[in-house]
């Protein structure tokens, strides 16, 4: 398969032969209908950005195999603002390496935007990350030797951007997340909630479908994880761009679209922000 087609799934045929449109393609429904919390009826016209089939993440430790992930199924729909939760050895950090294309799978497939990355070679994959997915990280992993600007440009120089194009979006992006007046100062100069948002205008440099977060608040005091997770909603409100995040954080979920669930290498349950209840720190919600 050439590879233009293959990384650009939602505007020919998707590496796995499904036929999609200009616009994205309608993904079909998982085997029992359910595999994204939700029924047929919901769900059955939605546009999908993210989809895993079955997908297994096996490990050899000292010769015995660890089973990370065991037949995951998950749908998110484009535009969905996503938390996944799950303790330490869930599976939840190796389900969201696989959506970012950062590990593959053992047996099954993850599609983004209708692109199976397993299909991709190193440079492919490369490029799919590049330009359809930013990263946000616990402890922002900017540059320390580069200003903010910098930082947020890095991005689109391997995209390919020109430095007038880079200049420009880099100050409208730090304007966006409210600190253009810090554009020339470098991580050491910043608060850890300056930095986050340098790391947030950072993960859009390239116009991305996806934004994963891996514990965005993590390293934050209340009142700056607060404002961190308003400028991510808001964000998402705007741009429409799609957020999943890893986190621990009750007022992250009290945001999200829908909240998912991890537990021993499986999904626990997947259910709506409505149908739970957060209250002073406590997450209700059964399974069912």
């Amino acid at each position: 398969m050439a590879r233009d087609d293959k990384l650009n799934g939602s505007n020919g045929t998707a590496a796995n032969g499904v036929a999609v449109n200009g616009s994205g393609a309608k993904a079909p429904q998982a085997a029992n209908g359910t595999a994204n919390g939700a029924s047929q009826d919901d769900y059955g016209n939605q546009e999908y950005i993210v989809r895993a089939r079955g997908v297994t993440r096996m490990y050899d430790v000292g010769g015995q195999p660890v089973h990370a992930l065991r037949g995951i199924d998950l749908d998110i729909r484009r535009g969905e603002y996503i938390s996944i939760m799950g303790p330490s050895g869930s599976g939840k950090s190796t389900l969201f390496n696989m959506i970012g294309g950062l590990d593959k799978p053992t047996e099954g497939t993850v599609f983004i935007d209708e692109v199976d990355m397993a299909q991709l070679d190193a440079f492919e994959l490369a490029w799919l990350r590049c330009r359809k997915i930013g990263y946000i990280f616990q402890t922002f992993n900017l540059i320390p030797v580069m200003t903010a600007l910098e930082n947020i440009t890095l991005p689109m120089i391997f995209a390919g951007a020109s430095t007038d194009e880079q200049l420009e979006r880099g100050r409208e992006l730090l304007e966006q997340v409210g600190i253009g007046h810090r554009m020339n100062n470098k991580p050491s100069q910043l608060s850890g909630g300056q930095q986050q948002r340098v790391a947030i205008a950072r993960s859009l440099a390239n116009q991305p479908a996806i934004i994963l977060a891996d514990e965005p608040t993590g390293n934050l005091d209340q009142k700056t994880g607060k404002e961190i997770i308003e400028l991510l909603k808001r964000l998402n409100r705007e741009s429409g761009v799609t957020i999943i995040t890893a986190t621990h954080d009750d007022k992250m979920l009290d945001v999200s679209d829908r909240i998912v669930w991890v537990s021993d290498g499986k999904i626990e349950k997947v259910k709506r922000r409505e149908e739970v209840d957060i209250t002073l720190g406590t997450l209700e919600g059964s399974v069912h």
